[in-house]
């Protein structure tokens, strides 16, 4: 066997060649996570068939309410808003049958074209200095605070019960004629009138 050196010499030449040709070659780059995703959505990509023609299905809503509170009555500055403030300030039901019996017990009381006499509408004693219900208050806010919170003594706790259960409002009366409120009784009922009670608003200053 005859050994030849060129060869060998150029052999070894192709090989490192080769070697540096696959080593300049750049491994392929690492796919990006949006190249992923684009990829994954390709590869299951679902579709929606609608046959017909469909229609919509309405949506049902519940209903609410708001219920009044201290700001609107006294925005509103009525015999019929101070009634419902005592009713407020009393806890008793602010009820058709309740603020009936109010107004008129007001206008049985002081009338309805000045009802916010001397701000205390039912001749209230408590806290108006006046013993016998002829004191006054600074205003009608503290002339309600004072009259829930007298009806709310055990001393009138047949009229607290009968506004508690928003009695029918001749059930209310009755006890009303009945209490300790009035010396006269309103004649058990002979005083009371039944009419429509006007609507009548306070001068602003009545409120404070």
């Amino acid at each position: 066997m005859t050994f030849h050196p060129t060869r060998v010499v150029v052999g070894a030449a192709l090989t490192a060649f080769s070697l540096t040709a696959i080593l300049a070659v750049a491994p392929p780059k690492a796919p990006t996570e949006r190249n992923q995703l684009t990829a994954y959505i390709s590869a299951h990509a679902q579709q929606l068939k609608v046959t017909g023609s469909p229609s919509p299905t309405p949506l049902e809503r519940d209903d609410y309410t708001t219920t009044a509170g201290f700001e609107t009555y006294l925005q509103g500055g009525t015999n019929y808003d101070w009634a419902k403030l005592v009713l407020l300030d009393g806890g008793f039901p602010v009820t058709d049958a309740n603020v009936t019996v109010f107004t008129r017990w007001m206008r049985q009381e002081n009338g309805a074209d000045d009802w916010w006499n001397r701000n205390n509408p039912l001749n209230n004693g408590l806290g108006s200095g006046g013993g016998g219900g002829t004191g006054s208050y600074v205003n009608l806010q503290e002339a309600a605070k004072y009259l829930a919170a007298n009806l709310r003594r055990p001393i009138f706790s047949d009229i607290a019960g009968a506004f508690d259960a928003n009695e029918p409002t001749a059930d209310i009366e009755a006890t009303i004629w009945a209490s300790r409120w009035a010396t006269g009784h309103y004649a058990n009922g002979g005083h009371w009138h039944y009419t429509p009670v006007a609507v009548v608003k306070a001068p602003v200053g009545a409120w404070g």
